[in-house]
């Protein structure tokens, strides 16, 4: 995480606990805390993470390229 932040929830009265709680994991979810978190839970060497992203991006390119052969068929 680059910029560092603070989630905020505001809490009244009149507003439950329970859609505060699912307001505030909406709010980690989307700023990537839990997937940051589980990024740097264990260390991983310099070499593997390269192999994983290089992985992650021949899947991704991969999946494009089906997307686009489905598309031609019309």
């Amino acid at each position: 995480m680059g910029k560092h932040t603070n989630i905020v929830v505001t809490l009244d009265a009149k507003f439950p606990a329970e859609k505060a709680l699912k307001k505030f994991k909406r709010k980690c979810e989307s700023f990537g805390v839990l997937k940051e978190y589980k990024k740097r839970k264990e260390y991983q060497k310099p070499s593997l993470r390269l192999k994983e992203k290089l992985k992650q991006a021949e899947k991704r390119r991969l999946k494009t390229i089906k997307k686009n052969r489905g598309s031609n068929r019309l």
